[in-house]
């Protein structure tokens, strides 16, 4: 092997060839996109300026792709739907436990509109705070079944509540609660065996 061939064998230093990026390519990636996740219109307008830039397109570029007509298109063709992303993706976190605040705030990230985004009912939220707080094992669904009587733990719980999306008095009902019965009775369930 020479000095200047590197550490490698030239053989593996071959660079890929790009493709040129024109209309019909993106419109293809756009596609497969869409084909394999989940996403709203501005996520995939986030996801075709990205290939641009990466392709080396500019912002004023002279004949770059319409990308506003391209993902118009794919949601008059049904390809993408806000309102139903958001009500999945609403559905998914509710399941795991999350909050109003954490909720809207994912699906601000997302790019879905306020119309589109649906209302969290509160039998909804008061649901998936009980979930949370069984799945973390906070207040009486802890060890013991009572409580937790160590104020820090109480808080640290309580604030964990809060970074979930929960509200101060939800967090603070739960995690005080005397007992299970009187945290699934404020959720209103009346199954003991939830």
């Amino acid at each position: 092997m020479t000095e200047d061939a590197g550490p490698y064998p030239r053989s593996n230093l071959r660079a890929r060839a790009v493709r040129p990026l024109d209309a019909a390519r993106l419109e293809e990636l756009a596609l497969s996109y869409v084909a394999r996740f989940a996403t709203t219109a501005k996520g995939l307008e986030r996801y075709c300026k990205r290939k641009l830039r990466e392709r080396g397109w500019s912002e004023d570029e002279p004949h770059q792709p319409d990308l506003s007509a391209l993902v118009e298109r794919f949601v008059r063709n049904g390809y993408v739907n806000d309102e139903e992303y958001a009500r999945v993706r609403k559905g998914g976190l509710l399941r795991r436990g999350y909050g109003a605040r954490r909720i809207h705030a994912t699906l601000d990230a997302a790019g879905v509109a306020g119309e589109d985004r649906g209302e969290i009912e509160d039998a909804e939220a008061r649901l998936a705070a009980l979930r949370l707080v069984r799945k973390r094992r906070f207040g009486p669904f802890g060890a013991d079944g009572t409580p937790p009587g160590d104020r820090a733990v109480r808080e640290k719980q309580i604030a964990a509540m809060i970074r979930a999306g929960h509200p101060l008095d939800s967090a603070r009902e739960l995690v005080d609660a005397a007992d299970r019965k009187s945290a699934l009775d404020w959720a209103g369930i009346q199954d003991e065996d939830w």
